[in-house]
């Protein structure tokens, strides 16, 4: 036989546990405190593709106004390239020496069609390879943040949407260069 437990035992017991609602309301906060933060750290890492890939997508993007024209890459540094600039949009000037920044999409002895960075002699690769490439960090981001989403927050097929659309960023631009 088995001696019942003596009754203010039973009571402090009970102080010390909570009342089901108490217990409820606490898992709901803290349910409520975790997607809060996970949807921030989603929310961040999209914005941080989106600004990283911004600064050079609106050169390639709205040309309205820019110059544009190809290059014809004659030497590599181990950041920069350069060659001569060959204007092909009006009040667009030739020059001698334009510098693309070095990178897989960049080889000498290419040709490629490019937008003059304002105030310089920098110029950014334009075209359906130049809009790919400009948007590779948020395909980055896409992917990483679709871990968060599908993991943080419990949303897998919203998760895939993200991956999928990151993944396809990434190979269009890969594909494209």
């Amino acid at each position: 036989m088995i001696p019942a437990m003596p009754a203010a035992a039973a009571s402090s017991h009970r102080r010390k546990s909570g009342s089901p609602r108490a217990r409820q309301a606490s898992a709901a906060a803290l349910r409520f405190g975790r997607l809060a933060a996970m949807g921030v750290v989603a929310g961040l890492i999209l914005f941080a593709g989106v600004w990283g890939s911004w600064g050079t997508a609106q050169q390639v993007m709205l040309t309205k106004g820019r110059e544009r024209g190809t290059v014809e890459v004659t030497r590599c540094g181990e950041e920069m390239c350069w060659g001569p600039y060959t204007p092909l949009s009006a009040g667009s000037t030739a020059r001698a020496r334009v510098e693309i920044e070095k990178s897989v999409a960049v080889r000498k002895g290419r040709t490629y069609t490019v937008v003059v960075k304002p105030d310089g002699d920098e110029v950014v690769r334009s075209g359906p390879a130049g809009v790919l490439y400009a948007w590779v960090p948020l395909g980055g981001a896409l992917l990483l943040a679709s871990v968060v989403v599908a993991g943080g927050l419990g949303r897998p097929r919203v998760g895939w949407v993200l991956a999928g659309s990151g993944a396809a960023l990434l190979t269009a631009a890969f594909v494209a260069v």
